[in-house]
């Protein structure tokens, strides 16, 4: 199946189709930006962008972004001076980190949100993060980076 994977086409070798594109992603890309945590869709560890979107690489197929444009970890600052997007940036000036587990999640997720809606409030901001499991408590760190970042993104920085 071919698509668009951070920003060149790609095809998944034929015996991957129906397997979790999580595991094409890093058996057969090598990016290991997206992880396994439950492989329910429940946890958020695996998320990508697909069409600009947030989704969980566990419950999607290479068939289900066929001609899609997918986005990992490892490409969302492609084009970038520094080769980070503003919310990785946010990230690393913030020390969110502790294990690190989430932090795929988290910032994809963060990335998504204010691509959507760069002005969005502190509900809905807590609302789009609650979805990925953070089970290390670096919450206020995350509200901090992002706070930061959407601040980034909204003047244009």
């Amino acid at each position: 199946m071919d698509f668009s994977l951070n920003g060149r086409r790609v095809a998944s070798p034929p015996a991957m189709d129906d397997d979790p594109l999580l595991y094409v992603l890093r058996d057969h890309f090598g990016l290991n930006g997206p992880k396994f945590g439950c492989g329910v869709g429940a946890c958020g560890a695996c998320t990508v962008h697909v069409d600009g979107a947030a989704q969980r690489a566990c419950q999607l197929t290479p068939r289900d972004v066929k001609g899609r444009t997918v986005v990992t970890l490892e490409g969302l600052g492609s084009g970038r001076p520094d080769g980070l997007h503003p919310v990785q940036r946010a990230w690393i000036d913030a020390s969110v980190p502790q294990c690190g587990y989430c932090q795929n999640g988290q910032i994809m997720t963060a990335a998504a949100l204010l691509a959507a809606d760069p002005g969005a409030g502190p509900a809905a901001a807590a609302a789009a993060m609650d979805e990925v499991v953070c089970r290390c408590g670096t919450q206020a760190r995350i509200r901090q980076a992002l706070s930061k970042a959407q601040a980034v993104i909204r003047d244009g920085s």
